[in-house]
């Protein structure tokens, strides 16, 4: 029997960018469904889930796998053939990157960054090697050799000495006990406000949004669980972080499993998580905390589905309140764990999970869950 299709085990900087990617990127990038494909893998997900996550083929979701396993984050940018034959050189092309790639200052020039124009002309100039390039050219070169436009920035290398430890912990968790892992995080802050985003209108007819500096609703944060064996997300809205929403969120998972056995669950070490008396709980109850590395908080298999969280609740919204956004929110959650079963073996055994999971009818907030079917 083959082995099903994974990404291998990211490293800390690989895991920071594509968190960025899929937190900043829009919806509409490749960039953006290729990384949200590598972090639902790293969180566990099976490629029929992904697939349905971003909406593509299983095959397409495999190519991406199996291209990040061999040469890693290039596989953002994919490489597109066809056109006439390249003007430069190999060596021309090794000059043009390094050129690029080279503070201004250093070559004599009265400008802290390059600009295409010129970068183009400086090219075109240079009386020791000069190469005639155009702008358009240029711009496509500087992509496919991995060089883009970027703002400086500073990275956060993780002090943590069991950074290998933790990872491996989860890990196991994802692999040998995907039907008890769980994880917890909180999404936010959420505030009331005219949000940009996109959606289908006439040409040159975008839909408005009207502007506001009016922010009198406060901020709330959306405390998320995610259920890596039923791949199911829910949560609730808060108007804080704190002791006690955590210890509300990790008691629905305690009460999600009621036989008693052991729980995973994967969360960051914001300080809420870490308190004693939630450690000590944890003990008694039989839930085992697996928390992420210092400043790695995208092995959290939960940011991979913030992401159409984000998009599609409150890009291009304009709530009134609050209370609106988390019915929207909600709405949302529902159409999605509605949305994720398929009609083969692995939807069978969800199903079948998530039937287990809801004999009891507790939710989280005090509802009872619908009966599974």
């Amino acid at each position: 029997m083959a082995l099903p299709v994974k990404v291998r085990r990211l490293t800390e900087q690989e895991g920071q960018k594509l968190q960025h990617v899929v937190r900043r990127g829009s919806t509409n990038s490749v960039r953006f469904r290729r990384a949200m494909m590598l972090l639902a893998s790293a969180g566990g997900s099976t490629v029929p889930v992904i697939a349905h996550l971003v909406q593509a083929d299983e095959d397409t979701v495999r190519d991406v796998i199996h291209r990040f396993n061999e040469i890693g984050l290039a596989c953002l940018d994919p490489q597109w053939t066809g056109g006439r034959p390249r003007l430069l050189s190999g060596d021309d092309e090794d000059f043009v990157v390094r050129t690029a790639a080279t503070r201004p200052t250093v070559l004599g020039k009265p400008f802290t960054r390059w600009s295409v124009r010129k970068l183009a002309d400086h090219l075109r100039r240079d009386a020791a090697r000069p190469v005639r390039i155009g702008r358009e050219t240029l711009r496509c070169l500087l992509a496919r050799r991995g060089i883009s436009f970027q703002r400086t920035k500073t990275w956060k290398e993780s002090p943590d000495p069991t950074f290998d430890a933790k990872l491996e912990h989860i890990e196991y968790a994802l692999n040998e006990r995907a039907d008890r892992t769980f994880a917890f995080d909180e999404f936010g802050p959420l505030g009331i406000r005219p949000t940009a985003g996109s959606c289908w209108a006439g040409r040159g007819r975008p839909e408005r949004l009207p502007a506001t500096f009016r922010r009198t609703h406060g901020i709330t944060y959306f405390h998320g669980c995610y259920s890596v064996g039923d791949d199911k997300l829910w949560g609730v809205n808060r108007k804080r972080k704190g002791i006690d929403h955590t210890w509300a969120a990790l008691r629905s998972i305690r009460a999600a499993r009621p036989d008693g056995a052991p729980v995973y669950v994967i969360l960051d070490n914001l300080s809420a998580h870490l308190n004693w008396r939630i450690r000590r709980w944890a003990a008694r109850k039989n839930v085992e905390l697996c928390f992420t590395p210092t400043y790695a908080s995208w092995a959290n298999p939960i940011e991979a589905h913030f992401g159409p969280l984000r998009q599609f609740t409150l890009a291009n919204s304009d709530h009134p309140n609050h209370t609106v956004q988390t019915r929207a929110l909600h709405a949302y959650l529902r159409w999605r764990n509605q949305h994720t079963r398929h009609p083969d073996i692995l939807a069978a055994q969800r199903r079948e999970r998530a039937r287990t999971r809801s004999e009891k009818g507790v939710r989280w907030g005090g509802r009872p869950s619908p009966a599974a079917t």
